[in-house]
């Protein structure tokens, strides 16, 4: 394995939907480059030749429906398993992750829908789970509470958001906030790249978009961001770059000038597989209701 250490482009560059204000530059080395990875379990194929890029400030949208190998493209970036084909470039240099270790040395952070937190311990406890910070020496070393605490309520407010008591449980906290300390979290362990698992698939609306917000704020420091989501209506407000994958495929890889809301909406919704279903419980004397029903939002679809 190649260690690498990337760093962050910096410099100006454009708006995008959401985030008014400058960002880090865009162009040059990419953080992390796929090419054409696949992965294989006996004959069964996970994933086959999957490629797209993800840049400094910028969000690369992840979009597949269950089974179309998110979950196992998030494994492999992030050290958990390793392709069989192709090959991962971090800043140019091609490197294979072997542990989960060895890619957050290299700055990327995984947020998984679980959050890997203990909803009974307090909020400054599960924002250094696991790396807590320590005062005197040898065996008088003991957790720094008050510099967690400090830590954990700056670097929350960095990131737009103002906790009211960093002892209040974590499990007390909303979904969008919860997601908000990982995030932040992350950050301020060194990530550069954040890979966010399915984080507003158990939102309300409104939850949602706290999230949104804080993923756009973690673009606009300059970070690289990879959405992992199943809901276009999420991903392409926040959305630089869109990979959709279905069973292990990839159905295409888009910047956001190269496709709009309504045609990433059809290809995730299978406008022609929906079709063709339609058609077969029209043949279905009991099912012609059900079908009629379908055809019809069929033709709602865009595009």
């Amino acid at each position: 394995m190649t260690d690498t250490d990337p760093t962050a482009a910096a410099g100006p560059t454009e708006d995008s939907s959401l985030g008014d204000g400058t960002r880090p530059a865009a162009d040059g080395v990419p953080l992390l480059e796929i090419r054409n990875v696949s992965k294989f379990f006996g004959s069964v194929i996970s994933l086959k030749d999957i490629s797209t890029t993800v840049r400094a400030g910028q969000v690369t949208c992840v979009l597949g429906d269950n089974g179309a190998g998110k979950s196992t493209f998030i494994k492999i970036l992030s050290g958990v398993y390793q392709a069989d084909e192709g090959e991962l470039l971090v800043e140019g240099t091609p490197t294979t992750f072997h542990t989960p270790r060895q890619a957050l040395d290299a700055g990327i952070a995984t947020v998984y829908q679980d959050l890997a937190m203990i909803p009974l311990m307090a909020t400054w406890r599960n924002f250094f789970l696991g790396s807590e910070p320590t005062k005197g020496f040898g065996p008088f070393k003991r957790f720094d509470k008050e510099k967690a605490k400090r830590i954990t309520r700056k670097e929350m407010a960095d990131m737009g958001i103002d906790i009211r008591d960093p002892e209040q449980p974590v499990g007390t906290l909303s979904g969008g906030e919860r997601q908000s300390v990982a995030i932040a979290r992350a950050v301020y362990f060194g990530a550069k790249l954040l890979i966010l698992d399915e984080p507003t698939s158990a939102l309300g609306v409104r939850q949602a978009g706290v999230v949104l917000k804080y993923i756009v704020q973690a673009r606009d420091r300059g970070l690289g961001v990879i959405f992992i989501t199943h809901n276009p209506h999420h991903a392409y407000p926040v959305g630089d770059r869109f990979l959709l994958l279905k069973r292990g495929k990839s159905l295409g890889d888009f910047a956001k000038s190269e496709i709009s809301r309504d045609e990433l909406t059809r290809l995730m919704a299978g406008g022609a597989e929906l079709e063709e279903l339609a058609h077969e419980l029209e043949r279905e004397g009991g099912k012609a209701d059900i079908g009629r029903e379908l055809a019809e939002e069929v033709k709602a679809l865009p595009g």
